[in-house]
């Protein structure tokens, strides 16, 4: 049996509330666990120290009894049992006084004797003595699932919008690296879930859950809203003023191609539907909309100009 000081032990305060002492457990639990300390003979006697602490110190009724009797408070608990079996009942060891009371009635005769000639004593010290040395059996810790881990994955526009994976070195006792799958269509703040790589549990509970935390980096042609993209296309003034065809990058590497209708206005806005970041759940995906940027011509030839100086006079005459 541990003989130091359990709150010692946990290094909390007697004050210590119980989410404190349960956080302290959890906190040297994890640290000395045999999984994460192979062959360590010391590591595991730590680990059973902390564990019996952690049992009596958890239990506000066997807490309230260690501080008052501090190691000893198993073997009064049984000397008190004992003596409520034979007819005492008591009010307490340690502190003040012990009161015994005899419940069998005033005119009974047990044949103890006298009790003020010793007899009493003796027959309490007997019951007592019948109690003491007796080792109670201590419970080990329940198994107890290991705690969720966080760890930050940066990611971008186009990974997050064909799904990728990553390669994590995770840190401790006994380091490892670990393959995970982001899917497609993850967002700044998404929290992916990877089931039972968390840490360690305790006493042979299971593993808790990893969880990525999702950034995605911003990406110089597209601007996100929701799982909607945005992306601005420099359109030739004559292509605009004529109609044509023009091509529209996506974040997977590939072009589509949209048609201008003749006369089309400079910020004209064209929505591309299906074209956007895939859903998480539910399935499809957001549109893509594009909007026109008209580019203007510069280091006009002669002719060039002439012909702008011929439709301007047009316009002019058209008024």
């Amino acid at each position: 049996m541990v003989t130091r000081d359990y709150y010692e032990i946990l290094g909390v305060g007697r004050n210590a509330s119980e989410k404190e002492i349960r956080q302290a457990y959890r906190r040297l639990a994890r640290k000395y666990h045999p999984d994460v300390n192979p062959n360590d003979k010391s590591a595991e006697a730590k680990f059973k120290e902390i564990g019996e602490a952690y049992e009596v110190l958890s239990d506000p009724e066997k807490r309230a009894k260690y501080d008052r009797w501090g190691h000893a408070w198993r073997q009064m608990e049984a000397q008190e049992e004992a003596a409520r079996q034979a007819g005492f009942q008591t009010g307490g060891f340690g502190q003040g006084s012990t009161a015994w009371q005899w419940h069998a009635g005033p005119d009974a005769d047990f044949g103890f004797g006298s009790f003020g000639s010793g007899g009493f004593s003796e027959i309490l010290e007997e019951i007592l003595r019948g109690t003491r040395g007796r080792a109670s059996t201590r419970a080990r810790p329940q198994p107890t699932r290991g705690e969720d881990v966080e760890h930050p994955v940066e990611v971008s526009l186009a990974e997050a919008y064909t799904g990728t994976t990553r390669i994590l070195q995770m840190d401790g006792p006994q380091p490892r690296r670990l393959e995970v799958k982001i899917p497609a269509g993850v967002r700044d703040g998404s929290r992916v879930r990877i089931a039972g790589e968390g840490a360690p549990g305790f006493a042979g509970g299971p593993r808790g859950d990893l969880y990525l935390l999702i950034s995605v980096r911003p990406d110089p042609l597209f601007e996100r809203k929701e799982d909607d993209l945005y992306t601005e296309v420099p359109v030739p003034l004559e292509t605009l003023m004529l109609g044509g065809e023009v091509s529209i990058p996506t974040p997977k590497g590939t072009r589509l191609a949209l048609k201008i209708p003749p006369e089309t206005q400079n910020g004209t806005q064209f929505r591309l539907a299906g074209q956007g970041m895939p859903h998480l759940q539910g399935g499809g995906r957001g549109d893509l909309y594009a909007r026109v940027k008209a580019v203007l011509p510069t280091n006009l030839t002669p002719r060039e100009r002439e012909l702008f100086q011929e439709l301007a006079r047009s316009r002019m005459q058209a008024r």
